[in-house]
């Protein structure tokens, strides 16, 4: 009898124990099993015949509940099957007008609408993978990002007329078949798609049109500065977006969510975690063309929004607004982000109430990611042990200095130890593989790092540094390279380099990020030489940079050297 008390009292203490002595045990276990299950269902998928795509899961959610809604867009919804059809009727119009078919490459330069979601739809249902144009690029590096993707077609539109306008004749030298998202167009060279669409038939289409789709075939390409260089477009194959969507189960999201996107879907933060999450756990959108503040929480109480997307500037943007008595009159309990500060990240837990902030680590072509499940402000990740098992990485040694990895006597790199920092490096591996970018084989080399604990091995080099502590939390440090973090976007420093370059009175331009305090990332500054007896033309500097950056690329600060 007093055996049974003593284990029934225990047992009872169990819980207290656990929390006194493991803190995020419970928490652990949570994640380890959602994680699990999201593994296992990834090697089915590999495994099926035919192969089962996201495009495969958003048909079976139309079968599921036809008339849910799908898109909350500017007071319009759009159901499932809406959408579906719309989707049919875009695939249909591109197979007879631009005579498409599985495995042409398709550049999309739309913004945050509808018609993005159901563009798309219909190209992956053709077995088309997309280029995800970044619809701020202008000129030159929009040109650049079209042609490294190898697509032979852009859909463009038409509020977007201009940029294309401005690279058309370039377009037409590749033979490149534009079209516009419109019903009329008087620019020679760009054809209307417009009324092809709408006259389509909303059929669905046969599965035999993406017949030859498997697990490692390119579905998307999207655009990243990385660490270094113009913008650079890195495959993403099916398998990196079934492993992207899993992110919204993994954080807790269920299929009764309103899920507000109102980051751009050229991203993968909008486009993979956001829209393909949603569709993935068959959900509903809130479609946002950019972030405001201002409407932000007006949003969240009128579409009873429950997971919300954030990267730091938003959150910064959010408790700058005045206060209000009704701040904490929402529904959001999840929020999936990345790259607030901690004090930020507290202030808005404070003003807003209790959300559980989802701060994530990955990168659109990296083979390493974490993610912070507990509610630990500050930390972008925490260690357990299946983490080594879903992304084999380590944190080694990094001389600032010389940009580069220490290595010891026998050339080989030397891990950090806890609370050191370090840069991240994930194992190149069958199941953890490193794809690359598009058309650009000289950086998908200088990314692999190679001889890292052992002569012949092959390491991702992600440019992060990071590091790790006692309790196996996860800290972003800093970024290596040159490549800056201003607004949520990367810039290059090259890039701007090149750009100031083409102002006549400018003989030299260095670029790089400064820290500004109270805002995330760093702002741009160029140190720039004169050519000799010339001074300093600011109007065409700023005409030539207005001109040819996106907004978040052109540089704050100009120093002028002697």
């Amino acid at each position: 009898m007093y055996v049974w008390l003593t284990l029934l009292a225990g047992l009872a203490l169990l819980p207290a124990l656990l929390k006194t002595f493991f803190p995020y045990f419970f928490q652990d276990c949570v994640y380890m099993y959602r994680a699990l299950g999201c593994g296992i269902r990834l090697i089915v998928y590999k495994r099926k015949t035919p192969f089962y795509s996201i495009v495969d899961c958003f048909l079976d959610a139309v079968k599921k509940h036809p008339r849910k809604v799908f898109i909350h867009f500017e007071g319009k919804t759009y159901s499932y099957e809406e959408v579906d059809k719309e989707s049919n009727k875009v695939a249909n119009a591109l197979r007879s007008e631009a005579g498409l078919r599985e495995g042409d490459s398709v550049a999309l330069f739309l913004g945050n609408e509808p018609r993005f979601v159901w563009t798309w739809l219909g190209l992956a249902k053709l077995g088309c993978p997309a280029a995800l144009l970044n619809f701020n690029i202008r000129s030159k590096s929009l040109l650049h990002c079209f042609s490294c993707c190898g697509a032979n077609v852009l859909i463009a539109a038409a509020e977007l007329l201009d940029a294309v306008e401005e690279i058309l004749p370039a377009l037409k030298e590749k033979g490149i078949t534009v079209y516009l998202l419109s019903d009329e167009c008087t620019t020679d060279g760009i054809q209307c798609i417009g009324q092809a669409i709408a006259k389509a038939s909303d059929k669905p289409l046969s599965l035999s049109l993406r017949s030859n789709i498997h697990i490692r075939t390119t579905a998307l390409y999207i655009y990243t500065s990385g660490t270094t260089g113009l913008p650079k477009a890195a495959y993403v194959t099916h398998e990196r977006v079934w492993a992207s969507s899993f992110i919204q189960g993994v954080c807790g999201v269920t299929s009764k969510d309103i899920f507000y996107i109102n980051l751009p879907l050229y991203h993968s933060a909008g486009f993979l975690i956001g829209l393909v999450g949603s569709i993935e756990r068959g959900n509903t959108v809130v479609l946002r063309r950019k972030f405001s503040a201002s409407q932000f929480w007006d949003d969240c109480r009128k579409y009873n929004i429950t997971v919300m997307q954030y990267i730091g500037e938003t959150l910064r943007y959010l408790c700058n607004m005045p206060k209000k008595d009704n701040d904490q009159d929402h529904n959001v309990r999840v929020a999936i982000g990345n790259g607030v500060r901690a004090d930020v990240w507290k202030e808005f837990l404070n003003r807003f109430g209790r959300i559980h902030v989802r701060e994530l680590y990955a990168a659109t072509e990296g083979n390493v990611g974490f993610i912070n499940y507990t509610d630990k402000v500050g930390v972008v990740g925490r260690i357990n042990i299946l983490s080594k098992v879903f992304f084999p990485f380590a944190i080694v040694k990094f001389d600032i200095e010389k940009e580069e990895p220490v290595r010891n006597t026998e050339g080989l790199c030397i891990p950090v130890g806890k609370d050191d920092v370090g840069l991240l490096v994930g194992e190149i591996t069958k199941h953890t593989p490193f794809v690359g970018y598009a058309g650009n084989k000289q950086q998908t080399v200088k990314k692999r790092l190679s001889d890292v604990f052992v002569k012949g091995d092959l390491y991702f080099n992600s440019g992060d540094l990071l590091r790790i502590d006692h309790d196996n939390f996860v800290y972003f440090h800093d970024r290596v390279g040159d490549t800056f973090r201003w607004k949520g976007e990367n810039v290059a420093t090259t890039e701007v380099a090149d750009i100031l370059m083409m102002v006549d009175c400018i003989e030299e331009a260095n670029v790089y990020g400064v820290k500004v305090e109270g805002h995330e990332g760093r702002i741009g500054m160029a140190a720039v030489k004169l050519k000799e007896g010339r001074e300093f033309d600011c109007v065409t500097t700023c005409s030539v940079l207005a001109n040819y950056l996106p907004v978040y690329a052109r540089p704050r600060f100009i120093r002028i050297q002697v």
